[in-house]
């Protein structure tokens, strides 16, 4: 906050409150708040009926409740003082935002990410330890659906989407985040919502599936098999263009190279298997309280890996109507090189029909 020149930070909903508290807001209407000056106490202002929630550390911080017909606002105002510059948590509610901007006025207004980004960025050994366990969790269930053991053939994405799902939280997860269950067409729209269409054989099937952990730390990973009998030579070619860019992409993930060169690496091979065009999205995102955080690793992010962070790596390749592919791994940035936690095959693996 000092070499930024932030007055106050103040903290909301979004992962930067459990980050620095261990408290994690509900989203209500009823305004949840961390009070931190840059020189002072810190404060959590905190509905009454929250009160019972928060996990008191008189060591790093106060807790304030208010009652009902308290002005919460006014009471963050009045905490903050009179400050020049004000870091907002990136996803408080535009409402609060609205209302304090009313009550200090004049003050410049700056992202609390711009604070808090190059903290969380870099996991430290502990929470690499549980992004490590998270990602066996994920192995685990992406090994059950290489195995045959998740049936695909006849099922719709949803209910395969839904059994993964199940599967995630058997294997230690707290709740599921995400679980994408493209077939065979469907599979060329990255983010595709698992609907009533069943899955036939003799087509690929994209499961992209990651969940958070008890103690907050996310994962996920994509695996693609082919169900029955063996893929066609076009999405052989596809897939080891893929595979290669995916897995080149990952050796380049070294401290000091710029997260935008780590997503060329995957786009120049892609490129040059003939696929330039059909590769739609970044290579990866940070991930750790959150599943998409800082750093993200795309064109014309110039912020070179340090260690500790923590990253997917995914490139995809996606046929308009067709057919698509995507690999994902959790890569963390070491001294000694980028440590891939996820272990799975990345072969794409043909499962009985």
């Amino acid at each position: 906050m000092a070499e930024l020149g932030v007055d106050v930070l103040l903290l909301s909903l979004g992962a930067d409150l459990p980050y620095l508290t261990g408290y994690e807001a509900m989203p209500l209407e009823r305004l949840t708040m961390l009070v931190l000056p840059r020189e002072g106490d810190a404060t959590l202002v905190v509905p009454r009926l929250e009160a019972p929630r928060v996990v008191e550390r008189p060591d790093a911080f106060a807790v304030l409740p208010w009652d009902e017909t308290d002005d919460p606002v006014g009471i963050v105002a009045g905490l903050a003082g009179r400050p020049d510059v004000v870091a907002i948590g990136d996803r408080t509610w535009a409402r609060f935002l609205v209302d304090l901007g009313k009550l200090l006025p004049g003050v410049d207004w700056r992202k609390a990410s711009e604070v808090t980004s190059p903290l969380r960025s870099r996991k430290d050994a502990e929470e690499i330890q549980a992004l490590r366990v998270a990602s066996r969790a994920a192995d685990r269930v992406a090994a059950q659906l290489h195995a045959g053991e998740i049936p695909l053939v006849g099922r719709t994405e949803h209910e395969v989407s839904q059994d993964i799902g199940r599967r995630l939280i058997a294997e230690g997860h707290a709740k599921v985040n995400f679980a994408i269950v493209a077939a065979g067409e469907n599979a060329a729209s990255p983010h595709h919502d698992p609907g009533t269409r069943a899955i036939r054989a003799g087509e690929v099937v994209l499961c992209d599936f990651g969940g958070t952990m008890p103690d907050g730390y996310c994962s996920d990973i994509t695996r693609c098999v082919w169900t029955g009998g063996e893929p066609p030579a076009e999405m052989r070619d596809l897939y080891a263009v893929l595979l290669d860019a995916q897995q080149q992409a990952v050796a380049s993930a070294v401290v000091g190279m710029p997260c935008e060169d780590v997503d060329g690496v995957a786009r120049r091979l892609i490129t040059e298997g003939g696929y330039g065009p059909q590769f739609v999205h970044r290579t990866g995102h940070g991930i750790g309280l959150e599943e998409h955080e800082d750093p993200y690793i795309v064109g014309g992010n110039c912020e070179r890996l340090a260690p500790g962070h923590a990253f997917s790596v995914e490139p995809g390749i996606y046929l308009a109507g067709r057919m698509g592919a995507r690999l994902e791994d959790i890569v963390v940035a070491t001294a000694d090189g980028p440590e891939a936690l996820n272990h799975v095959s990345h072969d794409l693996v043909v499962v009985d029909a």
